[in-house]
């Protein structure tokens, strides 16, 4: 967070814009955890958890733009200290039900009193478009416990495309207004 926040703050003072709307971080819940741990049929000790689940901390970073979301990735991804483990595109590469975002696993840094360790955190990059379909999304699944009739899952799908169609737009427009501004931090 203190990075992604960094970063956010540079782009504010420094060009009067910032590719970064909004940040969230999560920890998963000890007894998530476990829930993960039983699905895998892990160990239950701290090496093999620490190696298998990969979204333990979770960082959910909102952008305008489709182009934002890239960049922000290679923004993050480039620091010295920051390994990439795995990068998987559902923007380019979008989901079934229409899921749009790019999930990035990283290991950073954790500086303890007497060492450094390195842990994995899930990086989630995606437009406000995606990030309200995904919300919604979330909703209904848990209010129907993941047994969500077909007709609602149609129309979520639906719904996908037209947050993809308007983050498109907006995207188009605001190149218009902003000629080659796209992946630039929109100096």
């Amino acid at each position: 967070m203190t990075k992604i926040n960094i970063l956010k703050t540079e782009f504010e003072h420094l060009h009067d814009y910032s590719p970064i709307e909004h940040v969230n971080a999560r920890l998963k819940s000890p007894e998530s955890l476990l829930e993960k741990a039983a699905r895998l049929d892990l160990p239950l000790n701290f090496e093999s958890l620490a190696e298998n689940v990969l979204d333990v901390a979770g960082v959910r970073i909102v952008c305008s733009f489709i182009s934002d979301a890239y960049w922000v990735a290679k923004m993050i991804t480039s620091q010295p200290d920051i390994t990439v483990v795995r990068i998987e595109d559902y923007i380019a590469n979008p989901k079934p039900n229409g899921y749009k975002s790019l999930h990035v696993i990283v290991k950073v840094p954790i500086f303890l009193s007497e060492s450094r360790e390195h842990v994995h955190v899930e990086l989630q990059i995606r437009t406000v478009a995606m990030d309200f379909w995904a919300s919604l999304e979330h909703k209904i699944y848990y209010k129907y416990d993941k047994a969500v009739p077909a007709a609602l899952l149609a129309e979520l799908t639906e719904a996908a495309g037209v947050a993809d169609r308007l983050d498109l737009t907006m995207e188009r427009i605001h190149n218009e207004v902003h000629p080659g501004a796209s992946g630039s931090a929109h100096k």
